[in-house]
């Protein structure tokens, strides 16, 4: 499972014209799931998002988490993430889950996410989408969940 996490100030997810997700201060991920991935792995990733400590305490240093700061999540699925590029013009997508598969452990990180007592706003799973956001810092990171354990 691959995750790309911004820290915004705020972001939005529209889908047909329509806001389905918005927040303030917090952390947008983009959300990878792979066919071998297990609810271990979702479980692994939601814990160490909700975890990292990526926000300015008082001495300006990147030292508080979400809940720390009251921070949300906007969660959304994203199988390109699995896009393989070496080969050829066009990305291969063979090592994305199947919809079915990724849908269910999307919403298990989101689940997740939500016990560990932050709040969080999805996208629409399969919609063609429009996430807006600023980037704060701008802070950017990526995290594997192959690379993690």
């Amino acid at each position: 499972m691959r995750a790309v996490v911004q820290r915004a100030s705020r972001a939005k997810v529209t889908v047909d014209n329509r806001i389905v997700g918005c927040i303030g201060r917090g952390l947008v991920v983009l959300l990878g799931v792979t066919e071998s991935d297990t609810a271990a792995e979702a479980e692994y990733l939601a814990d160490k998002i909700a975890e990292l400590r990526v926000f300015s305490d008082d001495d300006g240093k990147m030292n508080l988490s979400l809940g720390d700061v009251g921070g949300a999540v906007l969660a959304i699925s994203q199988f390109t993430l699995y896009g393989d590029c070496r080969r050829g013009r066009r990305p291969s997508y063979t090592e994305a889950a199947r919809p079915e598969k990724a849908e269910q452990l999307y919403e298990h990180f989101v689940r997740r996410i939500i016990e560990k007592g932050i709040a969080a706003e999805t996208g629409v799973f399969g919609a063609m989408m429009q996430v807006e956001l600023v980037n704060d810092g701008p802070v950017t990171l990526m995290l594997d969940s192959n690379k993690l354990f």
